[in-house]
């Protein structure tokens, strides 16, 4: 009897071994796959992300979609000026009373720049990108704009904007302003503002600014004083919540809502995107959040 017993479990054996062998063999036993990227679900109106290596697109939602941008537009500022020929970073420019007046009347973000003060070009892009001022924007349209009148010289340098946007071929992008504060034809895409974004980032001073949580500055005032600037803090609360994240710029605004260009790099890769009338400030740190690491997960 216990020798029957044996028999019986030695065939049995034999037989899953025989089929284990020929499962094998044919390669119907294989890894299971792995799981799914669940694509997330944003508030935002519009969204995009790419892999800022190759361009290749990870997430899209209504991206092209033409949409007021706010004071993401200052991303184009900023390049227009870092494009500049024989560009100095060091040279000095005088605040006008016409970009504090500029600020007053429109309620404008302000780098809180004082008339008469001698600020560097540098100074004016950090007061540009992280508390998002106005007035550094304007200052910074009227030194690299052309013409005879502060009228003229922006009027040019938002010309400069819109020829660069055709350069990067950014078809659904134009500007009537240098600040975002717009004249009912200030608009751009997700798409759009993603790529311009990762244009942007190739230049090294202007990746050195948007990724600074904070900056100060010493200014020569009017009387030929020195005195050191109140800390400008960026407004991308992503630099402080998102491991690896390096920028870039927020924007918000009665037409615009909350908006966010984002970048983030981990293990060697860079995602980059961009949300678009989202509905507050938090939400559109949590949609860019979402969406980071959805391109992460997507690039393995």
């Amino acid at each position: 009897m216990i020798k029957g017993i044996q028999g019986t479990r030695f065939r049995r054996a034999a037989a899953v071994a025989v089929t284990t062998g020929a499962v094998l063999a044919t390669g119907a036993l294989t890894a299971a796959p792995a799981q799914a990227v669940t694509t997330p679900s944003i508030v935002a109106k519009t969204g995009y992300v790419m892999n800022n290596a190759n361009s290749a697109k990870l997430y899209g939602k209504g991206q092209d979609t033409k949409l007021s941008t706010g004071s993401t537009t200052k991303i184009m500022t900023a390049k227009v000026v870092l494009a500049q020929t024989n560009l100095n970073l060091d040279a000095k420019v005088t605040i006008q009373k016409a970009y504090s007046d500029y600020i007053v009347s429109k309620g404008a973000s302000s780098a809180h720049l004082i008339v008469g003060d001698k600020v560097t070009v540098r100074q004016l892009l950090y007061g540009l990108m992280l508390p998002s001022g106005c007035d550094a924007a304007y200052a910074l349209a009227d030194k690299y704009g052309s013409g005879s009148t502060r009228a003229a010289r922006v009027k040019s340098f938002i010309g400069k904007m819109n020829t660069t946007a055709k350069s990067l071929g950014l078809t659904n992008t134009h500007f009537d302003s240098f600040d975002g504060i717009g004249n009912g034809a200030n608009y751009s895409t997700a798409k759009d503002l993603t790529k311009l974004a990762s244009s942007a980032m190739k230049n090294s001073t202007f990746r050195t600014v948007v990724k600074t949580k904070k900056y100060t500055a010493k200014t020569i005032t009017k009387t030929g004083t020195t005195r050191t600037m109140a800390a400008w803090t960026n407004t991308n609360t992503l630099l402080s919540s998102y491991s690896g994240a390096i920028g870039v710029k927020t924007g918000s605004g009665t037409q615009a809502k909350y908006c966010l260009v984002f970048a983030a790099t981990r293990n060697g890769k860079t995602v980059i995107g961009t949300v678009l009338a989202d509905t507050n400030a938090t939400q559109r740190a949590t949609d860019a959040t979402k969406l980071l690491n959805y391109g992460f997960a997507k690039l393995g």
